[in-house]
């Protein structure tokens, strides 16, 4: 049975992000809200979290999983980037938007993509996931709330609760959010990639789509 916290998606109490930090310490996998839509995450380094986490979505070891960050400060840790995809990356975050990076050593291998070896990256502009970073002091594990078999994510936490409530181990609700999942860019080759349109414009990287 998931426990549920209502926090304020401007100013959350800092009293219910230390616990929901907590949650996630002790392996929890948690549903929050984002500036895109709501996101399941889980610890990093947490290997059961992050399977449960696949079951949930029906996602196999070949599905990016994305890293949700505090800053750009952290992206050398885990991504290999020139100045000029830092600069790129930079100009838009925080934001809607999941950056495909090759990564470095440091990210476990289950991680990062089996055969490309990258990983997504992702510097939320929410306060409420960022709330949680800061308190964890270190990334979360990530991924946009679609259930099978929908197209569309899950954006009313009160449905998420009714439908996940015994796989989750807390839901935050944070009111609606936008009911569009992140933009996703594949920045390793010379040109940055769609990946998947979502909420973030695509014309700082040159990829408007033609209506």
């Amino acid at each position: 049975m998931s426990q549920y916290f209502r926090l304020h998606p401007d100013n959350p109490q800092p009293r219910l992000l230390k616990q929901a930090a907590q949650i996630v310490r002790e392996g929890g996998l948690i549903a929050l809200p984002t500036d895109s839509s709501y996101a399941l995450a889980a610890r990093i380094d947490d290997k059961h979290a992050a399977e449960r986490l696949r079951r949930i979505r029906a996602l196999d070891e070949r599905a990016l999983l994305s890293l949700m960050v505090r800053d750009l400060s952290e992206l050398a840790n885990f991504a290999m980037v020139d100045n000029q995809q830092y600069r790129l990356i930079k100009s838009v975050t925080p934001g809607p938007y999941v950056f495909v990076l090759q990564a470095t050593k440091e990210v476990p291998r289950r991680l990062s993509h089996p055969s490309r070896k990258t990983i997504g990256l992702r510097v939320p502009g929410h306060a409420i996931p960022l709330g949680i970073l800061e308190e964890l002091g270190e990334p979360l594990l990530a991924t946009t709330l679609i259930l099978p078999p929908d197209t569309e994510p899950l954006n009313e936490p009160e449905e998420i609760r009714e439908r996940l409530e015994k796989q989750l181990d807390l839901v935050i609700d944070g009111g609606a959010c936008p009911c569009e999942p992140s933009t996703v860019i594949d920045l390793t080759g010379r040109e940055p990639v769609l990946v998947r349109a979502g909420r973030g414009s695509l014309a700082p990287f040159g990829l408007e789509q033609e209506a």
